[in-house]
């Protein structure tokens, strides 16, 4: 005989009862009992299934991680599990596309893998020595001890990867599971080509012609250059004065190169015969446009050893990279002299005994300005070193010399735009001809600056053969002090407009802020430094005896400093 549920019994008897309200609201109330009866039950069944599920779930053993090394053919999975090696099933419920090597797995106490966890966060960075044919890795390791060869993880697989590039292994130190992006190389490329053209130099019309003729002459006439034999030079020296330019031509440069190879006419077909087998052997794409390197020579410098050549490596081999994918790499070093100075013979380790030779090693590597176009920047040449500046490697040696009043006046013009308003004065003492009272105003802060008077001696220097030579203005004059006058004299032009005391410039906007450059500027150099000074203004130190400065105040008297020799 079957139980029947209680509930179906109590129904039964409801509708066989007679109407009686005494038995049937008995019956109801048993009914009524039973129902809440079946409710607490099933509470107590489902709360004795959570602490059943917790107690199983505190007291089962613990899964191990471990990282996943491979996969063989017959479906098993070669995993690291706490420095042992298995060979282990995988649960057929975990999807075969997230079994990647070098990821993080679980596996039960028998050792099956029954979960897959996702790639570490943390692990050790090395530096890449060499890749492999089978695409292993040779890895730079502590100092001391043996390289180590690592397998690739499934994320970097199709990865190339160069000598220095750094990459991330796995906890167990097998696998390479990531590459980590340098920021210090990255952040010498600008990717798009610098704004600055020809045009925005006022002046240095014998440097840029000399470079124009140095770097465009052999792609545009390449044929003429082939018939010559003539080898087509790979390094330019930029030296002069600060602040007359050479990093604006080294822009330029780049400028122009990009707009060059962008003009159908003169890209592809003006290269030779010669020059396309050259292309081909390097492997190199046709010339499509150009891309500029921008180094500041103590952005090289690193307190690590090793990494400053690192850096240089590095950066020639993104310029070979480029120059693979069709574009005329420039790089431009500024401040060349702090990391290619003269090398000594010194015991201690010196920077610059590794840093110049790699730096050499690398540019012997570039065939022709068809690969890589180098060009240095310096206003202190004598303190490179001459394994740099042989002919083979910088073959060019361009000079840029302070502006005379010719080319004063055109970066004068530059800055001052012909838009800017001019004083009322100043027009109508010109009667109303705008373009006249420009090219006043232009003249007399020309003249303010290049005339020789007693305000505007700033060195007195006394010669070896007795005799004595006076520096003036004109002497320290620079692309940068013209454009720090013209922007002091829109400074207190708008200072007066603001104050409502009148509107546009005056000639004595600029006549002050010729003085407070110069007096502001810090132009007179401090005793210890006189003779890097005489470097820079074409007077050699040996022939000079003493030198004394004019201070302010007391133009009509010198006061001697030091002597130098």
């Amino acid at each position: 005989m079957q139980t029947a549920d209680p509930l179906v019994i109590v129904d039964e008897c409801l509708a066989n009862t007679p109407d009686n309200l005494s038995q049937q609201e008995r019956l109801y109330r048993l009914r009524h009992l039973l129902l809440q009866d079946g409710a607490a039950q099933q509470h107590r069944e489902a709360e004795f299934k959570k602490i059943t599920t917790v107690v199983e779930q505190l007291t089962a053993p613990a899964q191990r991680i471990g990282t996943l090394l491979g996969l063989t053919p017959s479906g098993m999975a070669h995993v690291l599990v706490g420095g042992g090696e298995f060979y282990t099933n995988i649960d057929p419920r975990i999807d075969p596309a997230t079994l990647q090597l070098g990821i993080q797995i679980l596996v039960n106490e028998a050792y099956a893998l029954i979960g897959v966890i996702g790639y570490d966060q943390s692990g050790p960075i090395v530096k890449v020595k060499d890749t492999l044919v089978d695409g292993r890795i040779r890895v730079d390791h502590e100092t001391g001890r043996q390289h180590v060869i690592v397998n690739r993880g499934t994320a970097i697989q199709d990865l190339e990867l160069k000598p220095g590039d750094e990459i991330r292994l796995d906890g167990s130190h097998r696998l390479a599971i990531e590459r980590i992006e340098q920021p210090q190389s990255q952040s010498h490329i600008l990717e798009e080509a610098p704004s600055i053209t020809w045009k925005h130099i006022g002046g240095q019309h014998t440097a840029i012609e000399s470079i124009r003729r140095a770097i465009e002459y052999p792609l545009l006439h390449a044929q003429t250059f082939d018939q010559y034999q003539f080898i087509r030079p790979k390094g330019f020296l930029l030296h002069g004065p600060p602040g007359c330019g050479k990093t604006l031509i080294g822009q330029a440069t780049a400028a122009s190169l990009g707009q060059l190879m962008k003009e159908p006419e003169t890209a592809p077909s003006s290269l030779s015969e010669e020059d396309a087998h050259q292309t081909s052997s390097s492997q190199a794409s046709p010339i499509t446009g150009g891309i500029f390197f921008h180094i500041k020579g103590p952005e090289i410098l690193n307190m690590w050893v090793g990494e400053s050549e690192r850096m240089i490596r590095d950066l020639f081999t993104q310029a070979r990279e480029r120059r693979k994918a069709g574009f005329l790499p420039v790089i431009f070093i500024d401040e060349a002299e702090s990391i290619l100075g003269t090398r000594r013979a010194l015991r201690a380790y010196n920077l610059s005994n590794t840093l110049v030779p790699m730096f050499c090693s690398e540019l012997d590597g570039i065939d022709s300005l068809l690969d890589v176009i180098v060009i240095l920047a310096s206003n202190r040449p004598d303190l490179i070193d001459p394994a740099v500046l042989r002919p083979g490697r910088i073959d060019r040696k361009i000079r840029v010399i302070r502006p005379n009043p010719e080319e004063a006046t055109a970066i004068i013009n530059i800055h001052l735009s012909h838009d800017i308003p001019l004083d009322a004065t100043l027009v109508a003492a010109h009667k109303g001809d705008h373009a006249a009272a420009w090219a006043d105003l232009v003249d007399q802060i020309v003249n303010a600056i290049f005339q020789q008077s007693d305000e505007t001696r700033v060195l007195s220097i006394r010669l070896r053969n007795g005799s004595r030579d006076t520096l003036y203005y004109r002497d320290l004059v620079s692309g940068a002090i013209l454009a720090s006058i013209v922007r002091r004299g829109k400074e207190r032009a708008i200072e007066r407009t603001i104050q409502g005391d009148s509107h546009g410039v005056t000639v004595d906007d600029f006549l002050t802020s010729i003085s407070d450059e110069y007096h502001e500027g810090e132009i007179l150099p401090p005793d210890d430094s006189a003779e890097e000074w005489l470097k820079l203004l074409d007077h050699h130190p040996e022939q000079v005896v003493g030198i004394s400065s004019i201070r302010k105040g007391r133009v009509k008297k010198e006061q001697r400093i030091r002597k130098i020799i």
